[in-house]
């Protein structure tokens, strides 16, 4: 479960009026459910949830139809040092903006390990090496294809998922001219 540390709202410093989600729209307009320790709308669900780690509490930021959240930190107490202070629109516009930049770069992020290149010098030009990674839960494997300036693929071949490509791999790939890569 990821932890990130989200600074709590000033709903004095705030003009709720000109904060926006990622939709563009009001999200305390698009709220449909608005209680002290839940907050929901279309996309997002924030629960305010006691801390197991220590005596504070935590709010945890759904998905729509996700089982796990996507996010998770910690939640300002209220001033009676005991309960955790009660979610409201400030708060709930920071938090799915937050989650929302949290989930777009683990997606990032997946995309840059599933789909790598490098480009490599060949006997006649550049040469960009592609990994392409299936992520099959049963049979993961991985594409290597290599494709000339034009783009214009040489060679293609099925490889193990676990198949690393960088610099040094792909020149010697090139090099030895395109053919299967050994144990692939």
């Amino acid at each position: 479960m990821p932890f990130f540390y989200l600074p709590p709202t000033d709903p004095m410093t705030t003009d709720i009026d000109n904060i926006t989600n990622d939709l563009g729209e009001d999200a305390t307009d698009n709220a449909m459910r608005q209680e002290p320790r839940l907050w929901q709308n279309e996309q997002w669900t924030a629960q305010v949830i006691k801390n197991e780690d220590d005596d504070g509490w935590a709010v945890a930021m759904y998905k729509d139809g996700a089982s796990e959240p996507a996010l998770v930190g910690p939640w300002t107490m209220g001033r009676d040092k005991k309960n955790p202070k009660p979610l409201d629109g400030n708060a709930f516009i920071t938090l799915v903006k937050t989650a929302s930049e949290f989930v777009r770069r683990q997606e990032q992020q997946l995309h840059a390990t599933l789909h790598q290149s490098v480009t490599v010098n060949g006997q006649t030009g550049r040469v960009t090496v592609l990994l392409d990674i299936v992520p099959d839960d049963d049979n993961p494997f991985g594409v290597l294809s290599a494709q000339d300036e034009g783009g214009d693929t040489l060679a293609e071949f099925k490889v193990n998922a676990g198949f690393k490509l960088n610099r040094q791999t792909a020149q010697q790939w090139v090099d030895a001219g395109l053919v299967q890569p050994a144990g692939h």
